[in-house]
């Protein structure tokens, strides 16, 4: 099997990928439906329409084989706070250490950007994914059950990480 590959940069398309990626996996892993993908779409878009990737974001594009396969993106959410998003990797490429690495990098550059908090939004059922999160200092902020995406019930979660009280206690 090919070894994946990871770009830095944005490709025309690869927008449109990460929406349709994420609408594929979703729906196949967690039963949701297509309101999920819009969700996800818009929160593309308001990055998009206001020049995502500034110089204080990154994204990261995996692919296997010419094949979008992945993604995981930092975005500058104002007043010192970043947010990881659109964070997913295909069944294929996961297991391998590569997921904890993209994010590792993401949060790196967000330190030497001198964000002093990063956050991400989630659902509970993504336990491989929370397991990461919590190994890397990010925190339970909040939780949500109601129902979304076509389904009864799902548990939207906020976690994270603040990144100049975890630079004191290293010092």
């Amino acid at each position: 099997m090919n070894e994946p590959t990871i770009r830095e940069e944005l490709r025309p398309g690869d927008l449109g990928e990460v929406v349709a990626h994420h609408g594929r996996l979703y729906a196949e892993e967690y039963g949701v439906d297509a309101t999920f993908e819009g969700f996800v779409a818009a929160a593309v878009v308001r990055a998009a329409i206001r020049g995502f990737p500034s110089e204080r974001e990154a994204i990261r594009i995996v692919e296997l084989g010419g094949e979008h396969v992945g993604s995981i993106g930092l975005t500058d959410e104002g007043g010192g706070d970043a947010a990881i998003r659109w964070f997913v990797l295909s069944p294929e490429v996961r297991g391998k250490g590569l997921g904890r690495r993209l994010l590792g990098e993401l949060l790196d550059l967000a330190r030497e950007h001198g964000y002093r908090r990063v956050f991400l939004e989630t659902f509970s059922e993504l336990h491989a994914a929370a397991h990461l999160y919590l190994d890397a200092g990010f925190v339970v902020t909040s939780a949500d059950t109601a129902p979304r995406w076509g389904r009864e019930a799902i548990t939207y979660q906020r976690y994270e990480l603040g990144l100049t009280d975890r630079a004191k206690l290293s010092a």
